[in-house]
């Protein structure tokens, strides 16, 4: 994903934490309402004194903004941290045997989706 969009999923995310809308955001910000959605969607830069401005309206720093973790969305999956924990328990044979027996599982079951699919007759009348 792009910095822009990063960064403007971070503000909404701010935003949404301190319970306000885009305009309350906007209007402690020194900006518009419209601008702020644009901002948030990652359709504009926003300039450096203007970030500042935003995070002290969301009673944060700017360093905030741009604190990202790829695995954040992975805590409301609880299974993929207990396959990771069983994982990190293994030496390091061990994780690549499991990896390769999930590479083929999955790489099994996805050619037998596509084989199942193009053996399903076409039920379509002419």
């Amino acid at each position: 994903m792009e910095t822009t969009k990063l960064l403007g999923t971070k503000i909404r995310q701010f935003r949404k934490l301190r319970g306000i809308t885009q305009e309350q955001l906007a209007e402690a910000s020194d900006s518009t309402g419209s601008y702020i959605g644009k901002l948030e969607r990652g359709e504009v830069n926003v300039q450096i004194k203007t970030l500042e401005k935003i995070a002290e309206a969301l009673d944060t720093n700017v360093f905030a903004f741009f604190d990202y973790n790829p695995y954040e969305e992975l805590k409301s999956q609880p299974w993929i941290w207990e396959c990771i924990h069983i994982l990190s328990q293994q030496n390091e044979a061990g994780q690549n045997k499991a990896y390769r027996i999930l590479k083929e599982l999955f790489s099994s079951s996805q050619s037998e989706l596509l084989e199942s699919s193009s053996d399903t007759p076409d039920t379509h009348e002419e």
